[in-house]
C-alpha cells in the first residue's frame, strides 16, 4: 500500500513532469517554425497568414526576439481574457459548454473540500480505530487515518460523516441545477440568434419502404405531398457515393503531384520534371511529370464528371433514406417530432444534424440491422468489460505490494528496495492503468459506428457513454473490488465468508492511495502533456520534412484536432465520480482533484481558442448526459456510504442516509423535466418566431438554392458553386393533382412532379 512517503515520491515525479512539459510549451510555441502546430485554429480561420519572422533566415525557424521569451507565459492570462459571449462565437457553443464541465467541478468541490477539511479531517484523525487493527494485519499506511476508517466501530462520530453526506448532496443539486437552468438558457439563445443553416429544415427519413411501383424518390416525394402539403419543400436522396469517393481522392493525389512538378519546373526553368514509370517510381520509361499528372487530372475529372452524372440519373445506387426538407423549422419541427406512419418502423423521422456531422456509411442501415447490431455490440461490451479486469487485477498487484509480500514472502527480495519500491507504488500504477486505457476510445468508436449512428456527434456521445460506464465498472468498481483482495490477501484467505464485507468496509476508504496516484498521472501530467502536442509536433515536422510537397500538403498536415468528447468527458466524470464517493470517506482526495479541474480549464480554455477546430455543433446537446452522471455518481457516493457505515456498526446514523438517494432521484427527475425538452425538441413557438422574422427580413428568399446539394455525399460537392443560384424565388404554380403511377392513389388533390433524378428536384 501507498504510503505518504510514495504518494510524495508520486507527486514529486508528476509535478516535475507537468512543469517540464509546460515549460516545453512555452518555448515551442513561440517557435516560427512551431506556429502551425500551436495555431492551427487561428490558420484555418484565415487570420493567421504567416510565422513571426524579424530578420535573417534562422528567423524563420527561430524566434530572436528575446523580449519574447521573458513574455514566455503569457498564454495563461492570455486564456483566461476571451469573454465567454465572444468565446462562443469564436469557438461555438460546444467548446464552451464543454469548458464549463471544468468550471462546475470548481464549483462544487472547492467549498466541500473547505468543509471538509474543517470538519472531518480533524475527526478521522484524532481516533484510533486503525491502531486497533493490528493484530488482524491488515495493511494501511497514515494518510489513511485520514480517513472514515481511523473510526472505531460503533463510535458517535459518525454522525459527522452522516451530515457532511447531507451537504455534499444538497450543494452538488444546487450547483448541477444552476448550471442545467444557464445552459438551457444559452443554448436557447444559441439557436435563436444562430443564422439560418439546413438542419434548421430538414428532417432525416430513414426506413423507407420499397414499392412495385414507385422509386424511392417519387415514393418520398409523394409521401411527404400527401401528408405534409403546406410545408414540404425538396428532398435529397442518399446515394451509395463510394465509388466517387475513391475517384475524387485520387485525382486529388494526383493534383497534388501536378502542382509539386510545375512549382519545381518554375524553380528551375531550364529542365522540365521528368517520372519514372517503374516500380515506385525508381525504375522504368521516363515521362513529362507535368504533360503525365495534367492528362491523368483530366481523365480522373472525366470519370468524376460521368460518376456523378451517373449517380444523379440512376436509381440503383439509391438507399432507403432521404433528407426532405420544409418550407419552413415551424413544418420540419412537427415532421422531426411526430409519427408518420401507421407502422412504427417505417419512415422514421429525426432532425437531421448538421451537413458536416452526418455519418455517411450508416443512413443505409435497415431498421431490423439497427436492432441486431445493438444486440451483438452490447454482448461484445460485455465481455470486454469483463475480461479487462485482468488488466485491472494486475495494475492493482503493483498497488499492493506489501499485501503480496505477506502472502508470498518469497517475492520480497525483488522489491524491498525502498526508492524503488516508492515508484513502483506510488507512480507505476497510475501510469500502467493509462497505458491500458489507451486503445479503449476507439475500440467503442468503432462499436458505435457499428451500431448504425448517423452522426458524427452521436457516435462520440453513444461512446462516452459506453466509455464511462466502463470506468465505472473496471477502473472505480475493479480498482476497489481487486485492490482490496490483493491489499488483505492473508484475511481473504483465511477468514470467513461473514468477515469479508468488514474487511472491504475497512479497506475501501484506504483505496484513496490508489486514485491519488492515478489523478495525478492522467490529470496533472496528462493535462500538461495535451497542451504540449508532442505527437502532432512530432508528426508535423516528419510531414513537413518528406512529405510537403506544396501549400495545399502543408494545410494537410496541419493537425488541429478537437476536443474529443467521446474520451475527455467520460475522463471527467471519473473525477465526479472519485471526489463525491470520497468526500466523506477520505477528504484527502479533494485537492488533487480541484488541481485538476483547475490546470485543465486554464490548458483547454487555451486549446479551445488556439487549436481545435470542432468538426461539428450541436449546441450543447450533450448536457443532459454530463448531469445524468453526475446525479449517478452522487447516488453512488451515497449507497457506498451506507454500506461503509453498516459495516461499521453504525447502526444509528445509517438509517438517515436512505432518504438522500430518494432525495437525489427525485431532483433528477424533476430536473429532467423542467430542462431536458430544450435539449431533445425544438419548441413550435420559438420555430414561429424564427420563422416569422426571417420572412419578414427577407421575403424572397429562395430556400431550393438554399438546400441545393447541402446533404449531397461530401464528394458531390467538391467543385460546386451555388452562389449564382442564391437568386429571388418564383412564385410556385399549384397543380390540381399528385401524380402517381398507383391506380389506388390516383387524383390525390395535392401538387407533385416527377422527376427522373433521385438527387434534387
Amino acid at each position: 500500500m501507498a504510503s505518504i512517503n510514495d504518494i510524495g515520491v508520486a507527486a514529486a515525479i508528476n509535478i516535475v513532469t507537468a512543469i517540464a512539459f509546460l515549460l516545453a510549451f512555452a518555448i515551442l510555441r513561440i517557435q516560427p517554425v512551431n506556429d502551425r502546430v500551436y495555431f492551427p485554429k487561428w490558420y484555418l480561420k484565415g487570420l493567421r497568414t504567416s510565422s513571426i519572422q524579424t530578420g535573417g533566415f534562422g528567423s524563420k525557424f527561430i524566434n530572436l526576439d528575446f523580449r519574447s521569451y521573458v513574455r514566455f507565459l503569457n498564454w495563461m492570462p492570455e486564456a483566461l481574457k476571451m469573454p465567454e459571449p465572444e468565446l462562443v462565437h469564436h469557438a461555438g457553443l460546444d467548446s464552451v459548454v464543454y469548458l464549463r464541465i471544468y468550471l462546475l467541478g470548481l464549483k462544487i468541490f472547492f467549498p466541500i473540500a473547505c468543509v471538509a477539511f474543517t470538519a472531518m479531517v480533524p475527526v478521522n484523525w484524532t481516533n484510533k480505530g486503525l491502531d486497533g487493527l493490528k493484530h488482524s494485519n491488515i495493511s494501511y499506511s497514515d494518510i489513511d487515518k485520514l480517513s472514515l476508517s481511523n473510526i472505531p466501530n460503533g463510535s458517535g462520530r459518525f454522525w459527522v460523516h452522516l451530515c457532511m453526506a447531507y451537504a455534499i448532496t444538497f450543494w452538488t443539486c444546487f450547483m448541477l441545477k444552476r448550471e442545467y437552468h444557464n445552459i438551457a438558457l444559452m443554448r436557447l439563445q444559441f439557436l435563436a440568434n444562430d443564422e439560418r443553416r439546413p438542419n434548421q429544415f430538414t428532417v432525416l427519413v430513414r426506413n423507407i419502404p420499397t414499392d412495385p411501383h414507385e422509386s424511392i424518390c417519387e415514393l418520398v416525394e409523394h409521401f411527404f405531398k400527401v401528408n405534409h402539403p403546406d410545408h414540404y419543400l425538396t428532398y435529397q436522396a442518399v446515394h451509395d457515393s463510394t465509388k466517387l469517393s475513391q475517384l475524387v481522392q485520387k485525382r486529388k493525389q494526383m493534383q497534388n503531384l501536378l502542382d509539386y512538378n510545375i512549382n519545381k519546373h518554375m524553380r528551375t526553368q531550364s529542365k522540365r520534371p521528368v517520372i519514372k514509370m517503374g516500380f515506385l517510381g525508381c525504375c522504368g520509361e521516363e515521362v513529362d511529370g507535368i504533360k503525365y499528372y495534367t492528362s491523368m487530372v483530366e481523365n480522373l475529372t472525366r470519370e468524376i464528371t460521368e460518376e456523378k452524372l451517373r449517380l444523379r440519373t440512376g436509381t440503383k445506387s439509391i438507399v432507403p433514406a432521404a433528407f426532405v426538407s420544409f418550407k419552413s423549422r415551424w413544418g420540419a419541427a412537427v415532421c422531426a417530432q411526430t409519427e408518420q406512419s401507421r407502422d412504427p418502423t417505417e419512415w422514421l423521422t429525426e432532425w437531421a444534424a448538421e451537413p458536416r456531422d452526418i455519418y455517411y456509411d450508416n443512413l443505409a442501415l435497415p431498421y431490423v440491422d439497427l436492432k441486431i447490431r445493438r444486440i451483438i455490440v452490447a454482448v461484445a461490451y460485455f465481455f470486454l468489460t469483463f475480461f479487462f479486469m485482468i488488466p485491472i487485477a494486475f495494475v492493482q498487484s503493483l498497488a499492493n505490494i506489501e499485501g503480496i509480500e505477506k502472502a508470498f514472502p518469497f517475492l520480497k527480495p525483488l522489491i524491498e528496495v525502498k526508492f524503488f519500491k516508492s515508484i513502483i507504488q506510488g507512480f507505476l500504477p497510475g501510469i500502467a492503468l493509462k497505458i491500458f486505457l489507451m486503445f479503449l476510445p476507439r475500440i467503442l468508436m468503432q462499436m458505435s459506428k457499428f451500431e448504425g449512428f448517423v452522426s458524427t456527434s452521436s457516435l462520440e456521445r453513444r461512446a462516452a457513454s459506453r466509455f464511462y460506464m466502463f470506468q465505472f465498472i473496471n477502473v472505480f468498481l475493479g480498482s476497489i473490488v481487486t485492490g482490496t483482495a490483493f491489499q488483505q490477501l492473508n484475511r481473504f484467505l483465511n477468514q470467513s465468508a461473514n468477515d469479508i464485507p468488514k474487511i472491504i468496509g475497512v479497506s475501501i476508504p484506504m483505496k484513496a492511495t490508489f486514485f491519488i496516484t492515478y489523478i495525478m498521472v492522467d490529470g496533472w501530467a496528462g493535462v500538461a502533456g495535451e497542451i504540449l502536442r508532442m505527437k502532432p509536433l512530432i508528426i508535423y515536422h516528419l510531414k513537413n520534412s518528406f512529405l510537403v510537397r506544396t501549400e495545399n500538403d502543408r494545410e494537410e498536415a496541419t493537425d488541429a484536432g478537437t476536443i474529443g468528447f467521446n474520451t475527455g468527458e467520460p475522463q471527467i466524470q471519473l473525477y465526479f465520480l472519485l471526489g463525491l464517493v470520497y468526500a466523506a470517506v477520505s477528504p484527502i482526495l479533494l485537492p488533487f482533484i480541484i488541481l485538476f479541474f483547475a490546470l485543465a480549464y486554464v490548458v483547454y480554455r487555451h486549446q479551445v481558442i488556439n487549436v481545435y477546430n470542432q468538426n461539428y455543433e450541436s449546441a450543447g446537446k450533450f448536457w443532459p448526459d454530463v448531469h445524468r452522471r453526475v446525479v449517478t455518481a452522487l447516488i453512488v457516493s451515497q449507497l457506498l456510504l451506507m454500506g461503509l457505515l453498516s459495516t461499521k456498526q453504525a447502526s444509528k446514523s445509517t438509517p438517515f442516509l436512505l432518504v438522500l438517494p430518494v432525495l437525489t432521484i427525485g431532483f433528477h427527475m424533476h430536473c429532467k423535466c423542467r430542462y431536458q425538452p430544450a435539449f431533445v425538441r425544438y419548441s413550435l413557438q420559438e420555430a414561429m418566431i424564427k420563422d416569422t422574422l426571417e420572412r419578414t427580413r427577407e421575403p424572397n428568399l429562395n430556400l431550393k438554392a438554399f438546400f441545393r446539394n447541402a446533404y449531397a455525399h461530401p464528394e458531390f460537392r467538391v467543385g460546386e458553386d451555388l452562389e449564382l443560384e442564391m437568386a429571388v424565388e418564383k412564385p410556385d404554380k399549384t397543380p390540381e393533382l399528385v401524380t402517381t403511377k398507383r391506380g389506388s392513389w390516383r387524383n390525390t388533390p395535392l401538387p407533385s412532379s416527377k422527376h427522373s433524378c433521385p438527387y434534387s428536384p
